[in-house]
């Protein structure tokens, strides 16, 4: 496994060294599990627990495939607005404009990074998906994102990662941006972004495909 995209997701600027404070942060930060705020809900005011993921989608997954993660508009990586997608150093893939607010899981598989911002999964046919939410917005240390998933949990193509609050990005001053890419692409002869630049995707659609 190639980790070297791991220890760039906790970099604040591409390229730039994480602040000591930010490291220290992301060492002893952890996720919440899945319905515990409503557990405390139930518990603190007498009502009945109540989910608050959303549901999962349907996800045309094929072999060798990733399905969109979000709504929106399809772009290449060149068009992401940081060198180190833009130049594929952490791997082939693409990225999408989001129009919605959910982020679900494009294979299935089990999950081996699971930071707000930023979600690492091994699939099932050991193609290692990235989905990072926003540029630079390791910054916001958290904030706008509820996350869904647990590092080593299961989870299924379509099943939701994660809720991304836009307006808190676009506030923070972050492009939202949404990229998928595939971390270990060294293993493989060829990754394929199957929408094209601007067309609309919708999550759980094909959106790229891995060949051996």
């Amino acid at each position: 496994m190639d980790h070297r995209w791991k220890s760039s997701l906790f970099l604040g600027r591409a390229g730039g060294p994480p602040s000591q404070p930010y490291v220290k942060r992301l060492r002893y930060r952890k996720v919440v599990p899945v319905g515990l705020f409503s557990k405390i809900k139930a518990s603190n005011f007498g009502g009945t627990a109540v989910s608050r993921t959303p549901s999962a989608i349907d996800a045309n997954l094929v072999p060798g495939g990733l399905c969109a993660p979000v709504s929106g508009k399809a772009a290449s990586l060149a068009e992401v607005p940081d060198p180190i997608f833009a130049g594929e150093v952490l791997g082939k893939g693409g990225a999408i404009w989001p129009d919605s607010d959910v982020v679900y899981a494009p294979i299935s598989g089990t999950v081996s990074v699971a930071m707000p911002h930023a979600m690492g999964i091994i699939g099932d046919e050991g193609i290692e998906a990235l989905v990072h939410v926003g540029i630079d917005t390791v910054e916001m240390g958290g904030a706008g994102f509820d996350v869904f998933a647990e590092k080593c949990a299961r989870v299924v193509a379509g099943q939701p990662l994660a809720r991304i609050d836009r307006d808190a990005i676009a506030k923070a001053g972050h492009p939202d941006c949404v990229v998928l890419v595939v971390s270990n692409t060294a293993e493989f002869s060829s990754i394929e972004m199957l929408a094209g630049d601007g067309a609309a995707v919708s999550a759980g659609e094909a959106f790229l495909h891995v060949s051996k």
